[in-house]
């Protein structure tokens, strides 16, 4: 393998760079001689195909000139081998051939070559065709990079969020939860606890689009509701932490993002659950003497999404609990999955009638049975958007 013709100027942070795999070297001293005055381009040669593999980890090519006839080795092996090795796999590939004949372009597309030089074309094609290639190689390299920083940060973001969930309550009322962040991280966000000794909270919100800068602001939301900061707020009465928040996150402040939510305050004294919620879906309440007995309630009352507009109003409203109530409380990823069966969107019908046989359950199992149920369905472990689920035991 000889060195480079000269030092090459990087395009895009990465050198357009050939290398030519021939065993004839009139035909290296000719690919040279039309590559000397491009300076952006460096030039590598390998006689021997039994190193072209091996040369090819070594010059990280971001093109393969590959001749087609050669002893020992033909070149449409070499071209298999390469797309059958991890670090060759999706180098550009030229053949190079003395025939122009159909069947052997066929084959040689066939085997995964990336186009096909009758050789030696006119300088300028052989340069123009080294630039596309190498060009295209270098963006898709330059994408995969930026793709993998990404899930990076969305993984650390997922990791966070989860880091901020809370502890699984045995008394009453007992919580369980199910959180599965969507392939591009959701704005999902939820959490529970004691206002005082006679209010227990339970909020679940859910930021509109994905990625980083969504689950900061659920995140933002999490913590105003979990530390009690709204100014002239009585976090015991869900409207008003609703009104707060609205004032307190316009969309306009947040690059355009809104979010929905719902609140609900149990009275531990009264035996009852106020609740207000805004553009989310209605939770599911099972109440009644028995798990067995208990009916479906879905609570949930008219108000727009939080950010929308600042004069939004939103309303309370109180159910009475019974001996039996359990609580389910979810983000619409729960639900909103495509039906492997038929290919259609699944309903919110269809959600809530599995939650309430899982509730009426005599001894149900916990909330992964659910998310194995969803699972099935939609005949697929990745969810496209955030899978939330809360359930409280009252």
């Amino acid at each position: 393998m000889s060195a480079p013709i000269q030092r090459p100027i990087e395009v895009s942070g990465q050198a357009i760079t050939v290398l030519l795999v021939d065993d004839q070297e009139i035909i290296a001293a000719a690919v040279r001689h039309m590559l000397k005055d491009e300076r952006d381009i460096q030039f590598h040669y390998c006689q021997d195909p039994s190193r072209a593999i091996e040369a090819a980890g070594q010059v990280k090519p971001t093109v393969i000139l590959q001749d087609l006839i050669m002893p020992d080795i033909d070149g449409l092996t070499l071209v298999r081998f390469y797309r059958a090795n991890p670090k060759t796999r999706d180098i550009p590939v030229v053949v190079l051939s003395s025939k122009e004949e159909p069947k052997t372009k066929a084959d040689s597309f066939a085997c995964g070559a990336n186009d096909y030089m009758v050789k030696l074309p006119d300088k300028l094609e052989v340069i123009a065709r080294i630039r596309y290639h190498s060009r295209g190689y270098i963006a898709m390299q330059e994408r995969d990079q930026a793709y993998q920083a990404l899930a990076k940060e969305l993984s650390e973001a997922a990791e966070y969020v989860k880091s901020l969930l809370p502890a699984r309550l045995n008394d009453a009322p007992a919580t369980d939860w199910c959180f599965v962040p969507s392939t591009h991280l959701g704005g999902d966000a939820f959490g529970y606890h004691w206002i005082d000794k006679d209010h227990f909270a339970i909020y679940l919100l859910d930021v509109c689009g994905h990625g980083v800068g969504a689950a900061l602001l659920s995140v933002s939301a999490m913590n105003v509701l979990r530390s009690q900061s709204l100014p002239d707020t009585d976090f015991r009465d869900p409207a008003a932490v609703l009104r707060g928040l609205n004032g307190a996150f316009p969309m306009e402040q947040n690059n355009g993002m809104f979010f929905t939510i719902w609140y609900g305050v149990f009275r531990k004294g009264a035996g009852e659950l106020c609740y207000a919620s805004a553009g989310h879906p209605p939770a599911v309440l099972m109440t009644g003497p028995s798990a067995p007995a208990a009916e479906m309630r879905l609570l949930g009352t008219k108000g727009l999404v939080i950010g929308g507009m600042p004069e939004s109003d939103y309303r309370s409203e109180v159910c009475r609990l019974q001996a039996f109530s359990t609580l389910f409380v979810y983000s619409d990823g729960v639900y909103e999955i495509t039906l492997k069966s038929s290919g259609v969107m699944w309903s919110l019908e269809g959600w809530t009638a599995l939650v309430a046989a899982h509730a009426r359950e005599p001894d149900p199992a916990g909330l992964d049975v659910v998310r194995k149920q969803v699972i099935a369905l939609q005949g697929s472990e990745q969810f496209e958007d955030d899978f939330s689920l809360v359930q409280v035991r009252f």
